[in-house]
């Protein structure tokens, strides 16, 4: 019998054109598999086509197009067949790169001297429209477009430039090679810098023949799909996201407990939190447990207690983790406590007033600090004002402690979280996962030093220089204050097996991880930035198979390409934008508007590329904030799960039944969301000109959102991102069926070949026809605002009746809502999910509906709407089986 791995690698190679058959058949009892892989790229140069990229006289050129001139001597193109090894990809991946390898190279160069940190041109273009994203925080990641290398920005993760002479686009991607990871940046006079960096001084190199990574084609979501995979082959160090699975709340509705509490969370809160979803006719399937529920401590604390009195983000930077178990907040959780008769009363406005009093003594202490670097020497007054709230947060505190404490008594003898988790799926049926909170190295500050079994080191951070040109971030001067509390990277599998063998002892079913990019800041002393990222990762993975089901999973503040290359074997979900912020942190009082837009071009964009290897998470927002509307009409299409982050009362059930159903699932489309095709390479966020407009599928049809987005924006002069007011405006645009990019998914191919399109416009309720040839349809959208656009395939039944779904136009999604549908002879069969009104295009009138075997009235109306009424069945799981006779 062979070897297991030599079954694999034959299988990969058995996929190939029928040449290598030979070859493989010639060597399959003496050859080992790295001669086969020698003699496998041998054949794939042989074989290959002629490579698009050339390089010569200074010239990258692409079919004969000067993509880049005035390229330095020093820099290299070297085609995929001469760089391939071996590589663990499944067959089908491995023989898709093969096939299209020659459309793609990889560039590298040399220097004289070894460094462990090296920036090179790579030459430079100009006039030439591209879409980029770049870094503008440690952890997140936005869009940038412009017309020259002097416009990108710094720590540039990719470029997709526009090359309308060969009717095609180029993808220029910085890769990691070795111990170095790569990231582009602006040059002089239209130069694209390639830096290299390992993050060790003790970790220098000279030559790099596989830096950068470069792919052409001729649509521009496929270049995005072609290179990610020849990028997995070659590095071999992730997984794509067609081969992993996504975790279970991809398709529910979930609440998050940040928002609601900050860091005061706790049983009794979170036990009403999900009682009030209940009670507005919502089954919460999945729960996030966020920051403040664990074991962690200040340095200056009593090492094996608790940090007290810790309220609003930014006190806990500084803290570190000193148990793997929970906080005494919820350790000292007494089973039954939550479960009637007796449910512990519970003030709903605690969590704000501790919030509130909190803020305050953070306001007077920045303004003892102010006055103390303007002079002031006398501080006593501020002192006594700082005391004087602090006391007061302690009354607030202990408070609420005292009332949860009280009720506690007699019940029965379990405790802590395993008893708390129990007891919440004991009263909410449906509440299918619990995730928590954590940061990758434990806490914000890591693990306190002598607290666990584990060896941790404070180790102080240095930051790249590559993140000058990045905002100011509280995090980051926190975490740089106080270091992080590291545990040996030796180590790391056997940290995170201890924490989430116990979070998973404790009825927990997954982790959210956050501040993930932590690790740049601390491999000095430890091989760098890579070395370090593939133990942690390591680890993180092993234990995710082990105790989280492979794959429960949400990365957060994780958005750079150390991550995406090193970190995603098992992950395969992520946030693809920065926090959802209800105001600026900024003080500007409009941001509570303009923020919501900014985040929305984060989440679309950033897709293009996590999307090819982690599923796409908008992340939550608060249903009653201003903006709630313009956000749930993202979410509903966006093709992720979809969760908020509500505060104890403040919820809009209104808008959340138009995104969720009552059995807690949601109507999902079947992708994730991304930018048609005339967005790509504009700015719609400050250009005053450009609607941003999201395409996706579903089942039987395809979606286009259409959102207002302009207002705010990135200042590369002041390094933030900023509102421009002259932006917030009316803007008008145009959509079309051929905005859907049809062939990205193959089951909806023949949707796109349709001759008429029924179209639905969710906010205006207006139902239009159209076809690949009609006009656009012409759009005026205010700020802040969105429509959604159905196009259903219209089918012609026998004796010409004309007939296309929409859906229950109550949902935004209305087309999500439709599981089934099936064309026999003059008969229509549908099935629904969702209660509400349901409307179809039709030509004519049916001589008879039957809704779940009943006859069922219905109204044709304008001599095209067909609508009736669909009620929500619980026994059948919201499911309607509707027939219609013509």
């Amino acid at each position: 019998m062979l070897p297991a791995a030599f079954s694999r690698e034959l299988c990969i190679y058995l996929c190939l054109d029928n040449k290598l058959t030979s070859l493989i058949s010639s060597s399959m009892t003496m050859a080992p598999l790295k001669e086969l892989d020698g003699q496998l790229a041998r054949s794939i140069k042989a074989d290959n086509l002629e490579n698009s990229f050339s390089l010569s006289d200074g010239k990258l050129i692409v079919d004969g197009v000067a993509l880049l001139t005035e390229v330095p001597s020093n820099v290299t193109l070297t085609d995929f067949s001469s760089i391939f090894q071996s590589s663990n990809a499944p067959p089908e991946i491995f023989h898709r790169v093969q096939g299209l390898s020659h459309h793609g190279g990889f560039l590298g160069f040399d220097v004289e001297e070894a460094s462990d940190r090296v920036t090179n041109s790579l030459g430079k273009f100009s006039g030439r429209d591209f879409v980029s994203i770049f870094r503008f925080k440690t952890w997140w990641s936005t869009q940038w477009v412009g017309t020259s290398g002097s416009d990108l920005q710094m720590e540039t993760q990719w470029v997709l430039l526009n090359v309308p002479e060969i009717g095609g686009y180029v993808l220029i991607v910085p890769i990691i090679e070795g111990s170095f990871r790569s990231a582009l940046h602006p040059g002089d006079a239209g130069h694209v810098l390639l830096c290299a960096e390992s993050g060790s001084t003790h970790v220098k190199f000279s030559s790099f023949k596989a830096i950068a990574y470069v792919h052409v084609c001729e649509n521009p979501y496929n270049v995005m799909k072609e290179a990610y995979s020849a990028i997995r082959v070659h590095l071999d160090t992730f997984r794509l996201l067609e081969e992993k699975t996504i975790p279970p709340l991809m398709d529910k509705f979930g609440w998050c407990t940040w928002d609601a509490f900050y860091l005061t969370v706790d049983p009794i809160g979170v036990w009403y939190g999900v009682s009030e979803f209940n009670k507005g006719g919502f089954s919460l399937r999945f729960l996030i447990i966020d920051d403040g529920w664990q074991s962690v401590n200040l340095d200056t604390d009593d090492p094996k207690k608790d940090a007290k009195n810790l309220v609003i983000g930014g006190e806990q930077m500084t803290a570190r983790m000193h148990r793997f178990d929970e906080g005494e907040k919820f350790r000292s959780y007494r089973g039954g406590t939550v479960l009637p008769p007796s449910v512990p009363s519970y003030n709903p406005m605690r969590p704000k007033l501790l919030i509130k009093k909190a803020v305050e003594i953070e306001q007077a202490e920045k303004q003892r600090k102010a006055a103390a670097e303007s002079g002031v020497i006398e501080l006593s007054v501020f002192d006594a004002q700082i005391h004087k709230l602090k006391g007061e947060l302690d009354e607030l505190v202990g408070t609420g402690q005292a009332s949860a404490e009280a009720h506690s008594s007699g019940q029965n003898e379990s405790y802590g979280m395993k008893a708390f988790t129990k007891d919440l799926r004991t009263m909410f049926k449906g509440l299918d996962d619990i995730y928590v909170w954590h940061a990758l190295c434990g806490g914000w500050g890591g693990v306190r030093p002598g607290a666990t079994h584990l060896k941790a080191k404070v180790t102080s951070c240095s930051l790249s220089p590559g993140l000058d040109g990045t905002m100011d971030d509280l995090a980051v001067v926190k975490i740089v204050e106080g270091g992080i509390g590291l545990v040996h990277p030796d180590q790391a599998g056997e940290f995170y097996d201890s924490m989430h063998s116990y979070l998973a002892s404790a009825g927990i079913t997954g982790v959210k991880v956050d501040v993930i990019h932590t690790l740049e800041y601390i491999s000095e002393e430890y091989g760098g930035r890579v070395d370090l990222a593939k133990n942690y990762y390591d680890g993180l993975s092993k234990s995710l198979v082990k105790n989280l089901h492979g794959t429960n999973l949400i990365s957060s503040m994780q958005q750079c390409n150390d991550f995406f290359f090193l970190g995603t074997k098992q992950i395969s979900m992520g946030r693809v934008g920065d926090d959802f912020w209800f105001q600026d942190p900024n003080g500007d009082p409009d941001g509570v508007f303009w923020l919501q837009g900014v985040h929305m071009i984060h989440c679309s964009y950033n897709s293009m590329w996590m999307g090819q290897i982690i599923h796409p998470d908008w992340d939550m927002f608060q249903s009653d904030h201003v903006c709630a509307k313009f956000h749930a009409g993202s979410r509903a299409i966006c093709g992720g799960p979809v969760y908020v982050s509500d505060s104890l009362g403040g919820h809009d059930f209104d808008i959340l039944k138009k995104l969720v159903h009552p059995d807690g699932t949601i109507p999902k489309c079947h992708h994730f969301a991304l930018p048609t095709r005339d967005c790509l390479f504009k700015n719609p966020l400050f250009d005053q000109k450009t609607v941003l407009k999201i395409w996706n599928f579903n089942k039987f049809g395809g979606v286009i959102g259409a959102f207002n987005c302009q207002g705010a924006g990135w200042d590369k002069k002041e390094r933030r991102i900023k509102g421009y007011k002259q932006c917030y405006k009316i803007m008008e645009g145009s959509v079309h069926v051929t905005d859907i990019e049809w062939d990205q998914k193959p089951e909806a191919i023949e949707l796109g070949n349709a001759e008429e399109y029924a179209v639905y416009l969710n906010q205006a309720e207006s139902l239009l026809l159209t076809m690949p040839k009609s006009k656009p349809i012409d759009i005026t959208i205010k700020p802040s605002t969105f429509e959604i656009f159905s196009f259903v395939p219209i089918k012609t039944l026998p004796h010409g009746v004309k007939f296309a779904p929409i859906g229950l136009t109550n949902l935004f999604n209305s087309g999500g809502t439709i599981q089934a549908l099936e064309y026999q002879n003059t008969t229509v069969k549908i099935r629904v999910k969702g209660g509400g009104t349901f409307l179809a295009y039709s030509s004519e009138s049916p001589k008879k509906c039957e809704v779940n075997g009943d006859e069922a009235a219905h109204e044709w109306l304008d001599k095209s709407k067909l609508v009736w009424n669909v009620t929500w069945d619980e026994e059948a799981g919201g499911v309607s089986e509707v027939i219609f006779e013509y």
